[in-house]
């Protein structure tokens, strides 16, 4: 038993050194052997020795050095940035999106598919085939697989425990993958995959205290604390899509009534902007009246931009019940930032003033004070490259 613990002991201090210079570079490169050695207080013996190992792996490669009146000029390094591919899916919406990202989060190459309906073993052939095509484009080696998954997701086990729309109740995602393709791979909720791509690769990256809304087909919170993703017992943690926003109001898919996805979700918005179109004449959206197939959220937000009355109304309603929301999260936790994502936020700024508005009325002055809300920078990307983050964090570790 001494001798297991000492190896235990010397195997996770390995993983921790490697971790702290990996994330070094990849926070402060170029940087030489030196530089890292005073920001991480590791002998010079060590990080030599992990520089090695990541620069073997081509994780880390080695650039020109800077020219220098003391000496020998360091070699600086940096984070390989082409060396490894990632395959990258956001499996959380009506159409399947994958792609290929380098070390840096970025798209080289995009595939999707429609799921047009289909659940269980039907939408998950959906992800094979978007796996095999990715992995032929791939032109490098590959590091592994990410994955930005709906529903409650145990993202240690890569565990799908519950995805409604999809009717995957208890999936093995991760094994499945591993076991399919032969390589590492990650599944997390996707709202969850969002936070850590904004931590990892968006404008307010490396912020430890960090909240991502995403409000698209669902509505769900990713959360940093102290530079960790809070999974919460249960691994539900951020489902603020199914809070009761509403007291007796509709029905929702979880069952329950007046969820905030009942309100606020794209679904939600795109069911009102139906009724809208059949009942207003007056409405932008009245020439899609008989014809409601071809009515989008593209449609919505466009007129809405157009002035139409219907929509200011219904898009103030949006913002007044996610204002509630986050004026909860602001007040129990008060993160300097939450960012919205996802396809609501095409409403634009109109949309995050309603919002601010909300919460500061509804939060402590000198809480709200401290808390920014403002639309998340990644775009329609932000699962793919949260899918990107899951390895960059998990298999290489990026802290």
């Amino acid at each position: 038993m001494i001798i297991s613990d000492k190896k235990a002991t010397r195997y996770h201090t390995q993983r921790h050194n490697r971790q702290l210079v990996f994330t070094t570079i990849y926070r402060h490169a170029p940087i030489s052997r030196a530089g890292i050695a005073r920001l991480t207080d590791l002998t010079a013996t060590t990080v030599s020795n992990v520089v090695s190992e990541l620069v073997a792996e081509r994780l880390v490669a080695e650039q020109a050095s800077v020219p220098s009146t003391h000496g020998k000029p360091p070699i600086l390094l940096r984070v390989n940035t082409d060396g490894h591919r990632m395959i990258c899916l956001d499996l959380a919406g009506s159409v399947f999106q994958g792609a290929i990202a380098n070390l840096r989060g970025e798209i080289l190459h995009r595939i999707s598919i429609p799921i047009e309906g289909r659940t269980n073993e039907a939408a998950l052939a959906v992800a094979y085939d978007l796996v095999d095509a990715l992995l032929l484009a791939a032109n490098s080696s590959v590091l592994g697989i990410g994955v930005g998954a709906p529903g409650i997701v145990d993202p240690e086990n890569g565990l799908v425990h519950h995805a409604v729309n999809f009717g995957w109740n208890n999936l093995p995602l991760r094994t499945l993958l591993m076991e399919r393709y032969n390589r590492p791979a990650y599944v997390a909720n996707a709202s969850h995959a969002a936070v850590l791509a904004e931590y990892v690769f968006g404008h307010r990256k490396n912020y430890s205290d960090l909240v991502v809304i995403k409000v698209d087909h669902e509505v769900g919170a990713g959360i940093m604390l102290n530079g960790k993703l809070l999974l919460g017992h249960g691994f539900g943690a951020g489902e603020i899509g199914h809070v009761r926003a509403v007291e007796d109001g509709e029905i929702c898919t979880c069952g329950n009534l007046g969820c905030l996805e009942t309100v606020c979700s794209s679904r939600a918005i795109l069911k009102r902007a139906h009724a809208i179109a059949r009942d207003h004449p007056d409405s932008v959206l009245h020439r899609f009246a008989g014809n409601e197939a071809e009515l989008d959220l593209a449609a919505v937000i466009h007129a809405f931009e157009a002035g139409d009355g219907a929509l200011q109304a219904l898009v103030g309603e949006v913002g007044h019940y996610l204002g509630i929301a986050i004026s909860h999260i602001v007040g129990a936790l008060g993160p300097p930032y939450v960012l919205i994502t996802g396809s609501v936020v095409g409403f634009g700024p109109p949309l995050i003033d309603i919002i601010n508005q909300e919460v500061g009325r509804r939060s402590l002055a000198s809480t709200v004070s401290h808390t920014r809300v403002e639309p998340a920078g990644l775009g329609s990307d932000v699962v793919l490259l949260g899918a990107a983050a899951l390895l960059v964090h998990y298999n290489i570790g990026v802290l």
